[in-house]
């Protein structure tokens, strides 16, 4: 949400649907890539009952001219045998009708269903390749609504509109065919007619079209703020903003009401007045079909010319009905037709996004080193790990063993091009050493860690890990080496067992138990319900804060990264508590590359070395003691002269 109430930007003035050009081919196309062969079947099927609907038409032509009528002058006795006949072919063609909907109704519900997953998959794809500034200015809702109500509103395009569309197609042009078969003159009559029924409809649905746009963007505004309400509600009750907040659901309620309502109305005033103007053409075209039987006007037509039959104006009017039904109800699909292509449009908006960059070429293998020294690269789990670097020079590879040696060189980074956050960053950590951020909040502090990870990359300047631009290595090698404690622990549903091996997917039951006592996390895993097998739910809310984040310690402590980042990990929880989750981050950070970020200046003291960042700039640097004699601004936050904010 970027503001209290967010807006819609709805395009009312140029009155035209916001839906990307190519929407409705590009939902075509994945139809017709996995489920071709089921299309053609479906298409058959259509195919199958409209000539069933056509043919019934004709026979009451049949009925008429060859039964009813000759029936009245020669009896009943006479005609018997053609009405038989009639009604038992007329029978056959409904159940053939009734089997092609059933089949095509059996088809397109695995189609439709089919065609929602594939969509499903590859959104959740792209978003895993997404970078995390994506997550950043899009709320959690809004995607979350991508999956839910525009993934449901292309179920109704592919499962509903499609087929109505194929059908009316195939009915409209079959109609229109036995029309002119039968009479000209009538056929203009009808042309006539369904020009102001279509020019009408089109002016109706084209507003409602708009409008069912806008719902679906309120939808997913009001979602994006309810789940922001619902993470927020200590917030919210702290500062009492319980009205406030009301009053900003009330504006994105409204603009959804509003949008809705109209949405509705334009929608429920289309059926009358197709239904209607269906009614006026089926009363013009019987008073023009009596005056041209009654002046016995000699009929034009494809077929046989003769005199116009009340069988031909009998089934003509049938046939004009059936035509208006088909587009009034086409017409009616128009807000369901709109509404799935505004979903799909959101849709393809997220699989169409840029995916993370990576042009790293560097990566991280498994290597041994013999008694000579050589390294060798190994499918073997050995333990040791190296960066494996090509040089396309001379088509050479070296090996570079995984130490941990982090350099940052005049390093200048901003969010937004133009607005640095960090201004000239330079330092460097060393394997085995532990590097501790203070500072106020907005200082930088987390900023430099995001850039170790390459969530984002810098502006200017250079970070090398072991030697090597880290732009060249590949991030997913990076980050492998990589292990991160934050703040706010994300726990997933899953027992504690399958929570803490997240950090390592290979990794046994023994080595997931190793790392929650190196974590100081077995004590109180031992003592739940089921131990290890414990199930995890609501993001770990039956646990503790403390007991969250020792479970994410030994997260990090089985994937074993030379590199350790701390992002204030102990901030959120109490004193007594701290001792304990801190004994586990002493455990865990021995023999390792530390970057440490905390509130607590305590929690720094054994660092060998200490940055104080303000507005992105380190501004002194050093151990505990020779900050404390410099008399500084560590000195000040120490004291306790200066607090940090």
């Amino acid at each position: 949400m970027s503001g209290p109430g967010r807006r819609m930007a709805i395009d009312r003035k140029g009155m035209k649907p916001q839906i990307k050009k190519g929407t409705f081919k590009r939902v075509l196309s994945y139809v017709r890539r996995d489920y071709m062969m089921s299309m053609v079947v479906v298409a058959l099927c259509i195919v199958a009952a409209s000539t069933a609907s056509l043919f019934s038409t004709i026979f009451i032509r049949r009925l008429l001219d060859n039964v009813i009528i000759p029936g009245m002058k020669v009896g009943l006795d006479a005609v018997w045998k053609d009405l038989v006949g009639i009604l038992l072919t007329v029978g056959t063609i409904y159940i053939i009708s009734l089997a092609a909907s059933l089949i095509r109704g059996m088809i397109m519900a695995n189609v439709t269903q089919g065609t929602l997953m594939h969509l499903r998959n590859e959104m959740f794809m792209k978003m895993e390749t997404l970078p995390i500034k994506y997550f950043d200015v899009n709320a959690h809702g809004e995607i979350m609504s991508t999956y839910t109500n525009d993934t449901d509103a292309v179920r109704e395009l592919v499962g509903r509109c499609i087929p109505s569309l194929i059908e009316s197609a195939l009915s409209v042009t079959a109609v229109f065919t036995m029309m002119l078969v039968y009479s000209v003159w009538l056929t203009i009559a009808v042309i006539i007619c369904l020009f102001f029924v279509v020019r009408v409809s089109a002016k109706v649905a084209g507003k409602s079209a708009i409008y069912m746009v806008g719902r679906q963007k309120a939808i997913a505004a009001e979602e994006g703020f309810v789940e922001e309400m619902m993470e927020g509600q200590r917030v919210v009750k702290v500062f009492c903003h319980q009205d406030q907040s009301k009053q900003d659901f009330d504006k994105l309620n409204e603009e959804l009401r509003e949008n809705t309502t109209k949405a509705n109305r334009f929608g429920n005033i289309l059926g009358p007045i197709t239904n209607n103007m269906g009614n006026i053409m089926y009363v013009l075209l019987a008073l023009i079909g009596t005056l041209l039987v009654h002046f016995n006007v000699t009929n034009v037509s494809l077929g046989n010319s003769g005199p116009i039959s009340v069988g031909i104006i009998v089934s003509f009017l049938t046939m004009a009905r059936t035509m208006s039904q088909t587009i009034g109800n086409l017409t009616q699909q128009v807000n369901m037709f709109t509404l799935g292509l505004a979903g799909a449009s959101r849709i393809f908006t997220l699989i169409d996004q840029e995916p993370e960059k990576d042009n790293g070429y560097v990566t991280l293998v498994n290597v041994k080193t013999d008694d000579n020294g050589n390294i060798t690269e190994t499918e073997e789990h050995t333990g040791q790990w190296a960066f494996r670097h090509p040089h396309s020079a001379d088509g050479s590879i070296t090996y570079t063993p995984l130490r941990g040696d982090i350099v940052m060189e005049h390093v200048d980074f901003g969010y937004v091009e133009g607005k640095d956050v960090l201004h000239d960053i330079s330092l460097y950590a060393k394997p085995g050493q532990k590097i501790a951020f203070v500072g106020a909040t907005g200082a930088g502090k987390t900023t430099i860690t995001n850039l170790i990870n390459r969530f984002y990359d810098i502006a200017d300047g250079k970070i090398r890990y072991d030697g090597i631009n880290i732009n060249k290595i590949k991030k997913s090698d990076l980050r492998r080496s990589l292990g991160v404690v934050l703040q706010d622990v994300n726990l997933f549903t899953g027992t504690v067992l399958e929570n803490i091996r997240y950090g390592k997917l290979d990794a046994t039951d023994e080595q997931c138990i190793e790392a929650a006592k190196l974590a100081n996390a077995d004590s109180f895993i031992t003592r739940l319900p089921e131990g290890y097998n414990t199930m995890l739910t609501g993001n770990g809310a039956n646990l503790s804060q403390g007991q969250r984040q020792l479970i994410s310690i030994a997260r990090a402590a089985v994937a074993d990264p030379p590199v350790l980042i701390m992002d204030e990990a102990t901030s959120s929880i109490d004193t007594r508590t701290e001792a304990l989750v801190q004994a586990g981050m002493d455990n865990l950070m021995q023999g390792r590359t530390v970057f440490v970020i905390a509130h607590r200046l305590s929690t720094v003291r054994n660092s060998n070395a200490i940055m104080v960042l303000d507005h992105g700039r380190i501004i002194e640097r050093g151990d505990h003691e020779s900050l404390l004699e410099q008399k500084g601004t560590y000195w000040q936050l120490y004291t306790g002269v200066f607090e940090l904010e």
